[in-house]
């Protein structure tokens, strides 16, 4: 394993699970929430409220600190239309037809859990549907892909070949990425959503990452604003982020942040579903 990977103990992953699950938590309550005339900001409330009901702690909120940056005020980045990642919740109201990108963190113990979903307020343009299903199944697919004894670039692989594969052209964001995570939000490995297979270090029992494609309906350039958090596409064009916290364990693959575990995917798609305890 390359220097700096953190592989997890089986009772460790049992932490990260619970963070996992209260991510997901947060992302059903906030699907039900959403709706015209609710701010960002009362979305971003959402999980600060599910996060104290469970003694959590938030991965995101002040983040960037130790390195200068603006600490980063929310639990949420809830990132809407044009922008992509990071954006900041406040009094933004959403309106019909908006897409959301309603990324989470959570810590447990000092274990984090990490997913991002995107949605429509009410009914979504069919461009904008078809490019956030697009980002989804692409995340699936990065998932799919890994294997014990495989790289970590068989996940950037199949990323951006599902998303390559499309009879419309999508832009990928490739100066952010997915990575792994821990005892910290962030560590490594990057997991690019693009590349080629065999690269990278070496999947193993106890390695936990955070697959995450960033998608959009042009420009693969992003521009970060003012606020020093934001990124926006360079084009204006919308953009769409799923992203899930895995691991793969001697029986197969295990989604952290999913609910069932990401048993009901896995399984439809013929691929082993292996939680240590759930």
């Amino acid at each position: 394993m390359s220097r700096g990977v953190q592989l997890k103990t089986p009772d460790q992953l049992l932490v990260m699970r619970r963070a996992g699950l209260v991510v997901a938590e947060v992302h059903a309550a906030v699907l039900e929430a959403a709706a015209p005339g609710v701010t960002t900001g009362e979305l971003d409330a959402v999980g600060r409220d599910i996060l104290a009901r469970h003694g959590a702690g938030s991965s995101f909120l002040n983040y960037g600190a130790a390195w200068g940056y603006p600490p980063y005020p929310g639990v949420a980045c809830i990132s809407v239309n044009d922008e992509v990642v990071h954006g900041i919740p406040g009094d933004r109201v959403l309106v019909e037809g908006d897409l959301v990108s309603y990324d989470f963190g959570a810590i447990i113990d000092g274990w984090h859990g990490d997913a991002a979903i995107t949605f429509g307020v009410g009914s979504l343009s069919s461009d904008d549907q078809r490019l956030s299903d697009v980002t989804r199944e692409s995340l699936w697919a990065g998932i799919g892909a890994a294997r014990l004894g495989g790289r970590v670039t068989d996940i950037s692989h199949a990323i951006e070949k599902s998303i390559r594969g499309r009879r419309e052209r999508y832009g990928i964001l490739k100066d952010y990425t997915g990575h792994g995570i821990g005892s910290e939000m962030h560590q490594a490995p990057d997991v690019p959503n693009v590349g080629r297979p065999g690269r990278g270090p070496r999947i193993e029992p106890g390695l936990v990452l955070a697959v995450e494609p960033m998608v959009t309906l042009g420009s693969a350039i992003g521009v970060t604003l003012d606020d020093e958090w934001t990124v926006v596409t360079k084009d204006g064009s919308h953009a769409a982020h799923w992203e899930h916290t895995i691991t793969v364990t001697d029986r197969g693959l295990w989604v952290l942040t999913a609910l069932d575990g990401g048993e009901a995917e896995l399984t439809a798609r013929g691929l082993p579903f292996g939680p240590l305890a759930d």
